[in-house]
This record gives C-alpha cells, structure tokens and sequence, in this order.
C-alpha cells in the first residue's frame, strides 16, 4: 500500500478570515511576506497539500507546513511575527496591518515619508513598536535609491548576451568588462586633515582646490578579477582605440576577447569600428542604455572609489594617475572576481515584478 506520509491538521476559514487573508494576498503594495503568508493559508484551506501549495506560490514544502501550522494555533495573528517570550502582546493583528498600508500607501502631512515619530502619534503605539513592526515586513521609509528603467529596444536580446558571458564564458577566450571613468579629480584639501583619534573620528576640510582630472579606462576579467588599466587625460575615441591597443597586447594570442561596454559613443566611433575589423579576435558586447549595473566593471570602480579617492589628497594630476596605477596593480596582486549569480530570466523576472509594482500604483 502506497504510503502519503502524516495526515494534515485541517484547515478550514471563518468568512472573516477569507476575506481579510484575500485582502492582504491581493493588495499589491502591502508586505509581500504577509502576502506570501496568505497566499498559503488559502492555498491549504482549498484542500491542497503541502507539496501543491509550494509549487504554486515558489516556497518550499517545510514554509508551508510551517505557516500552516502558525495560522491553525494562532489564526490571522500567527501569520504576523514569531511568538515571543514574556507577556501576551498588547498589539493586534489590525493594528499591525493599518501601520505597514499607511506607511507603503500614504504619507504625513509635509513631509515625504513617514518617521517612526510621525507614525506613533498617528497611531497611538510607541515609536519602539513602530520600529518593530517596520523591521519585521522589512519597511524602510527613511531610505529611497534611484533607478531608471531602460528603453533600449533590443533590452532582452542585450541581457541574455551579456548574462551568458558572465555565467558561461566562452571556451579559448577572455571577457572583459571595460569602462572609463571619467573625469577623476586630484582635490587638494585647503587644510591638512585631523588624523583619528580614540573616541574622535579623522576630520578633513570640506573645501578643496581643483588640480585637474584624468580618466581612468579599466578592463576587469570577469573570471579571475584581473584588470587591465591605463589613464588618459582625455577620453575620446583616440584614447580607447589605445586602451585596445594595450588590451591587444596583454592578453595572450590565440585568444578572443570579448568586450563587454555600455553605449557611450566613443565604443562605437567610427575609428573603432575600423580598429576592430582590423583585429577580428575581438568581440564588442554593448549593455542596454540606463543599465550601467549590467556592467562589471562598475563594481570594481566603486572599490577604487571607496579605497583611494574617497579621501584622496592629489596636488597634481600626476600624482593621482600614480596613486591610481598604484592602486590597480596592488590590485592584481590579489584580485577578486565578482560572482555573478542571476540568470537573464530572473533579472527579468525581478524587473517584470517592479514594472507591474508601478503600473499599479495608485490603483
């Protein structure tokens, strides 16, 4: 006789229930973990197993059992945050959910997102609950990044391109991630900056002289980290085609090269495209426009960056091209590689779910 395993507690809902758990599954900028969570509950109380249930939503079968479980002992409550030790909890489940939608939904009178004051006066809970509750859904109001959704029309066709070189480089070849970032300042500080002391932070002027730029041109080795690096005063085609000539030279022959670049125009500059019919064992791969995150090279500029230029002191343009080539080459004396773990399909997947996020907005 065929075994099916231990037999589930049953799950049955209250009108109430189904109704509040349909309202949070389906509001579409609500918590998406309590959303998960209801998405769940319903599931089971369809009859579904444990297994159907996680194949339907994307969790595993243990999530489920787990807030299977939570939602009979405890009902719509068990679905808000772990029990804790210590006295019963003095917050209800509706007072949970009227924080998280206010804050995702609305915003205070003057002000552009809500803090953990404005909110306790608004709700009569204590700022330290609002904290609480804002940890637990992962709300971060004080927080906000930019982004810029690209209209590049060959968008899927370019992310499926570059993915692929970085997931599955090419046999007999080596992919490059290249760049140049520009206009480098040396900043000369008007004062010498106090050094750090115990209990005192290193304090630096906020002004400082401008003693030119430079840029940087950097060809980052998205297997072993490894760059390829020189400076220019100027970038314009002139100078890449001789960042190329350098990469030519570098790397080892009987070797493509395939170049991973964003769409600036001195990548695709007429002179270039005549360098590189002259050298066919190169490759350009472009990223789609407004998709500088695509590109790896970027990461390793935001270390230099944070490293040297941060709290750089240059007098001259020299000494920072000489700190900057300093810089790389201690660099390659232990390089590290930047693992890249999306695929093309979850990259769009993530951007399909913000799109649908904004086009709902407001509805």
């Amino acid at each position: 006789m065929a075994r099916t395993g231990r037999p589930k507690a049953a799950l049955t809902l209250t009108d109430e229930e189904r109704e509040q758990l349909a309202r949070w599954a389906r509001r579409r900028t609500s918590s998406q973990a309590l959303a998960l969570r209801s998405r769940i509950v319903l599931g089971c109380a369809e009859g579904l197993s444990n297994k159907d249930v996680a194949a339907r939503v994307g969790v595993s079968q243990p999530t489920v059992g787990k807030w299977r479980s939570r939602f009979i002992d405890s009902r719509l409550d068990g679905l808000v945050d772990d029990p804790r030790p210590g006295r019963p909890a003095t917050v209800t489940v509706d007072q949970v959910e009227d924080v998280v939608i206010s804050t995702l939904e609305t915003t205070p009178a003057n002000a552009t997102h809500w803090s953990r004051k404005k909110m306790a006066e608004r709700t009569g809970l204590s700022k330290s609950t609002i904290g609480r509750i804002w940890k637990t859904f992962e709300i971060k109001p004080h927080r906000a990044e930019g982004f810029k959704l690209s209209n590049d029309p060959l968008f899927v066709e370019k992310v499926y391109d570059v993915v692929g070189l970085y997931l599955n480089p090419p046999e007999h070849a080596v992919v490059l991630s290249v760049d140049e970032k520009s206009q480098v300042q040396a900043l000369g500080r008007s004062q010498p900056a106090f050094p750090m002391m115990p209990g005192m932070p290193e304090k630096r002027t906020h002004d400082y002289i401008r003693n030119g730029t430079t840029s940087l041109f950097a060809a980052f080795n998205v297997v072993d980290g490894t760059v390829i690096s020189a400076t220019h005063r100027r970038h314009r085609a002139v100078e890449f085609k001789k960042f190329l000539a350098k990469i030519d030279a570098e790397v080892p022959d009987g070797l493509d090269v395939h170049l991973v670049c964003d769409n600036y125009g001195t990548h695709k500059h007429p002179t270039i495209a005549t360098w590189l019919a002259k050298h066919p064992r190169f490759h350009m791969h472009f990223t789609p426009t407004y998709s500088s995150w695509l590109n790896q090279v970027e990461r390793f500029f935001a270390e230099v960056t944070r490293d040297l230029l941060q709290r750089s002191h240059h007098r001259s343009v020299q000494a920072l091209e000489k700190d900057l080539r300093q810089w790389v080459a201690a660099w390659n004396e232990n390089p590290k590689p930047f693992m890249w773990t999306k695929t093309a399909e979850e990259i769009l997947e993530s951007l399909g779910r913000l799109l649908k996020r904004i086009n709902g907005a407001g509805h």
